[in-house]
Parts: C-alpha cells; structure tokens; sequence
C-alpha cells in the first residue's frame, strides 16, 4: 500500500528568500515564507478572512539556488512538494526541575517553484531530459 504526500500552494512570499546550511551535511539549501488567505462569510453575513504563513524549504540545488536568484518579497508562487514535520525540544523554564516539551513544526519540502507574476520576463522553458538535473531545470520553468 502506498500513501500520497503531496501538497501545492499558491500565495505571495513574504520576505526575500535565506540560504541556510544543514547541520549534518553542510549542504545549503533555501528557506522561504509563503502566504495564503481563505475568506468565508460568517454567520452575520460578513466577510473574515485569515491568512496562513507556509514555511518552504527547498533542498534541490538549482531550484534552491533559482528561488534565491529570482524570487523576491512579494512575488506571486506556486509551490508544490511534499509536507514534512520536525520535533525539536524545547526548555518550559529554569532551574533543576524544569521540564522540556517537544515542539512539532510542519514544512513543506519544494520540488517545484514556479513564478506566477505577470509582466517580467522569464527564462525559456529547456528541454525536459530523463536525467535528474534536466526534470530538476523543467521544474522551474514557467508554464
């Protein structure tokens, strides 16, 4: 049996996307924030909406290294990857008897970043090959 891990969102990225540095490995890989809004009207017939802030991390070096190069603050994204968890722990105070609790955050794991504005020219889609780098430059064509 087989289970599906997938998700795509499209929001507008809210700061210039970092380059960090695995602990483990010291591969560099890149971090950014996406945003997203649902709207709804509520039981007065009003319209709420709530924006959702979406940490991506995008692992494969010429897509990390294209997000860092040409997204910027503000650009309209499509992502999609996978969703990934992390648990970490953290202190509840000072002293000898202070207790950890376990943190579990959520991010998602790019496999494809793609520019959705309007207006800016964009480099041409190349040729979709059978090696990984060739689908890994495919992926950050645009439509």
């Amino acid at each position: 049996m087989s289970y599906l891990n997938s998700v795509t969102i499209v929001g507008f990225v809210g700061a210039d996307p970092e380059q960090r540095q695995a602990k483990g490995n010291g591969s560099k890989f890149t971090v950014l924030s996406v945003a997203t809004e649902r709207s709804w009207k509520n039981a007065e017939d009003e319209w709420v909406s709530k924006v959702e802030w979406h940490r991506i991390c995008v692992f494969r070096p010429r897509l990390a290294e294209y997000v860092l190069t040409s997204v910027k603050k503000g650009t309209h994204v499509l992502v999609e990857g996978s969703l990934i968890s992390s648990t970490y722990e953290q202190p509840n105070g000072k002293g000898k008897k202070s207790k950890t609790s376990k943190i579990r955050s959520w991010s998602v794991r790019a496999d494809v970043v793609r520019r959705l504005d309007r207006g800016e020219p964009e480099p041409e889609a190349t040729a979709i090959g059978s090696d990984s780098q060739a689908s890994e430059t495919a992926s950050t064509a645009p439509f």
